[in-house]
This record gives C-alpha cells, structure tokens and sequence, in this order.
C-alpha cells in the first residue's frame, strides 16, 4: 500500500472521532498509542524477539474486548506502559485514552491497525504515511498543530546545503515531530558505501533532538522509531522532553538544524494576590549568554551557539525581529558576527507556514574559536521573499523552488560563490555600520508597491498585517520592560 493510500484510510476514520469532540492531534496520538502496540505484537510474532510488552497488557488483549472492558483494558495499558524506560516509556509518557466511544476504540483497533502488517511494511512507507498524518495534523490551523511543523521542502534544501555526513552528531534543540533529524537521516543513509559501524552509529548516537511538549515529543520519537531510529533502553533515546533554554548543555555537536517555536516571549502563567490569572515573562539568565532577554528567538539563538563544537555548523530558522530587534538583539548579533562566520542568510518567503503571516529567514553560521579578528567577513543574502508569493493550498512551496538557491550556494565550496540578481554579499564593515548591525536587508523592488495588481490576495495581507502589528506590540513591551527596569 501507498503512504498516500495508508494515510486517507487512517484519516477517513478520524471525521467519525471528530463527532465526539476529538481533534486532529488527540487522534494522531492515539493513532500513534495503538500503532505501537500492534508493532510491538508483530515485531516479537514474526522476528521470534523477546517481547517488548508484557503479554497482560499487550496488542492481543485489546483485539479480544469490546465495550466498557475494552476501555478499562486499553487505560490499564497506556497507565502500565507511562512507566516504563526507553522507547516505551517515552511514547506513553502522561498517555491517556481520549476516545470515549468503546464502539469507535474497538472499530480502530479492529478495522483499521490490525488489517495491516505493519512490520512488513517499507521504512520509508511506514515513515512517510506517518509523516503524511502529521502534515494533515498541522494543516489543523485552529488546533496550533502547525506551529511544530516546518515545511518538509525548506528543510531538504536546508539538509541538502548542510550536507551532513556519517560520524557527526546533529541536534536539533527545538525537534518539533523530528523533520530536520529525519531528513539529516536519509541524507547520511544515502552515502554511497556506508560500512556496518556507521549504519549502527547513525540508528543510535548520530541524532538528538528537545522538545518542549510531552505529546510533540511521543509524536517525534514514533516518527523516528518508524524510521529505524532508536533503540530500548535510555541510553538510545535521540529525543527527549527537555526545555533547551533552562541550563548550559555540556555536550557539544557537529551541526544544528532547527526552527525555533514563533512565539517571541517566554512566558509562565502565575495566579496573584486576587485570584487572576497574569503571565509574566520569563528572562532567561544564563552565563553563557551574550545577553538576558525574555525573546525566545534571541535565546534560542544564543543557546544555538553554546552547544555547537568549535568549527561545528547551525542553519536557523528565526523570524524577522532577531534581524533588525535593538537592545539585546543588537548585542547578540554584534557578537554572532564577531564570534561566529556568519556566512549566509536566506529570506524566505510568505505562506509557507501554518502561522499565518510570519516572515522568517534561514541563518547559516558556523562557530569559531576565540579570535581578535571577527570571524564573518562576508554574508551572502538570498532574497526569496520579495515579489514571491505562496499559499498553503493553490501555491504551495516545493523543493524546486528553492533548487536556485542551494546551486548558489554552493555547498562543495562556498567560496566560489557569485553574485546574481537575488544573491548579494555584504562585507561585515557595511554590516556593522548600519543601524543596530541591522541585518534586514533588501534591494529588489517590490512590485506590489508598484501596482495594485500584484497585490497578493486578502488573507495574505491581513496575515502580514496581523503578525507586524503583534511584533510591534513585542517592541513596545520591551521597551517598557527595560523602563521599569531602569526605576
């Protein structure tokens, strides 16, 4: 079967749930529970392994129930199973059965899992059927789903420009449903004459992803684990739940790829004296930070550096403010461009993410040693963003769009780069002289501004429109931040 024609059985099913009140992630989650569970009877069936979940408790169990003592049974397991260590216990950490129906539980179980051998089934079908729920889970704009969703096309190219190779250890601290790992996988998977250990090395020890959520990061690891990614016990897990930005991290790596949570302030929710609600932010106050500040991106950015290895390489998805922000983002980057070669800096366009109107960039750095000299000499801007328009639907993004792109990039060597009507450098004394070290830069005419004619459609003005009024608004809380601050 076709991951196309695997993910619209699966997903016809869920309008049935979504009568009783269950979103589009509630059902991938228990899509990913039941899964696990047929997987794990098949794999200690048909391999003749030791099984991975006890017999009480396991896929058979639940075949072999309906009604009320199907639901006790199903709780029973998904209780018994948050406490066990490894893969296990981190699918089924906090996990609890939202389908209230037992009628629709058992036709989920019966019908749809168990007509399929799962473990029969290609990787790459296992992986992309998955991959497919996923997509169709962030396209659920209501729900924020779409927020942990990066565009698989950008980040081919990204992986494609990055060019990871067999041995290095990539993290990604902000892993979201694991895109940016799996696709460094398949990228490494794909050299030619791979020996035994590096095939070893790259299941386990060769990706590491952090994710803030408990459900995202049981939708990352199952997608992983459908990939042939992680093993048993603790020590395998490439994923864990764990809030980067709380501490320095000790281990270092070969390479990050990540795309960073859109929302620009850390914030905890408290109750106060008179019983409201109020969110307060959180600064982050780390001493290997540049800069206190309680942006996430700017954070996120900085945390980015520490845990890279001396020459180790990042590429960054980060929204327009961390380009052009005062204060503390013009510290940070004074010192990124100083203390880092920050080589290249893509301008994506609009309507490729499931946050409406957010305007992002991709930054390419690689960290440095200590140094008198400031590392970045040149940064080269690709414009992709200026009289380019695309939709989540009519127009989507696809890879070939961005194919003009990673040739001018030139990965093999990116020295030999040449300038073109979208591609310009910048040295870092035009840099740093400008504004802010303000790295928001364009030169093309726009042409919307030119002629009404070209103005993209309502909904994406009102987007762009909606998200510079709310980075504003950010601004504003800032600099009242910081006058309180000067009291």
């Amino acid at each position: 079967m076709s991951p196309s024609a695997l993910v619209q059985k699966l997903w016809n099913y869920c309008n049935v749930l979504r009568d009783d009140g269950l979103s589009y992630g509630d059902y991938v989650e228990q899509l990913t529970f039941l899964l696990f569970l047929k997987m794990a009877d098949e794999r200690s069936r048909l391999f003749k392994t030791p099984p991975l979940i006890p017999k009480t408790i396991g896929w058979p169990t639940l075949l072999n129930l309906d009604g009320d003592d199907l639901e006790t049974q199903y709780r029973h397991t998904l209780d018994e199973l948050s406490k066990r260590q490894g893969m296990l216990g981190l699918i089924f950490r906090k996990a609890q059965n939202k389908i209230q129906d037992p009628a629709k539980l058992r036709r989920l179980i019966v019908d749809l899992i168990d007509k399929e051998e799962w473990s029969s089934l290609d990787a790459d079908v296992k992986g992309d059927a998955y991959e497919g729920l996923l997509q169709k889970n962030a396209e659920d704009v209501k729900g924020g789903a779409g927020q942990y969703f990066t565009p698989r096309p950008l980040i081919k190219a990204i992986v494609d420009v990055m060019q990871p190779q067999p041995g290095q250890t990539i993290c990604d601290p902000a892993c979201g449903t694991g895109g940016f790992l799996l696709a460094a996988h398949d990228y490494i998977a794909k050299t030619p004459g791979l020996d035994a250990a590096q095939k070893r090395k790259l299941k386990r020890g060769t990706l590491f992803g952090f994710e803030l959520v408990d459900g995202v990061t049981r939708l990352c690891a199952m997608n992983l684990l459908l990939h042939g990614i992680g093993g048993d016990s603790d020590e395998d897990l490439p994923v864990v739940t764990r809030d980067s930005l709380a501490s320095e991290d000790s281990v270092k790596y070969d390479m990050v790829l990540a795309n960073p949570p859109f929302g620009k302030k850390s914030s905890v929710t408290i109750v106060n004296e008179a019983g409201e609600q109020q969110r307060e932010s959180l600064v982050i106050n780390r001493q290997d930070f540049w800069a206190t500040t309680s942006n996430k991106q700017l954070n996120f950015l900085q945390h980015i550096v520490t845990i890279l290895k001396q020459h180790g390489r990042a590429a960054v998805v980060l929204p327009d403010n961390v380009l052009f922000e005062g204060g503390a983002g013009e510290t940070i980057r004074r010192e990124l461009l100083k203390q880092a070669d920050v080589h290249t800096l893509l301008r994506l366009p609009t309507g490729i993410f499931y946050a409406q109107g957010v305007k992002a960039n991709v930054l390419f750095f690689d960290r440095k040693p200590a140094s008198e000299t400031p590392w970045t000499k040149k940064l080269w801007i690709y414009d992709l963003r200026t009289n380019v328009h695309f939709t989540l639907k009519e127009n989507t993004l696809a890879r070939a769009d961005l194919d003009d792109f990673v040739r001018r990039y030139h990965p093999k060597n990116r020295h030999e780069r040449t300038e073109a009507e979208r591609f310009k450098v910048f040295t870092y004394d035009e840099l740093v002289k400008r504004d802010k070290a303000n790295l928001d830069i364009f030169w093309l005419k726009d042409d919307a501004l030119e002629e009404s004619a070209n103005l993209p459609d309502p909904e994406v003005i009102a987007a762009e429109i909606a998200a510079d009024l709310e980075m504003a608004l950010d601004q504003f809380a800032a600099i009242a931040e910081e006058l309180k601050a000067r009291r």
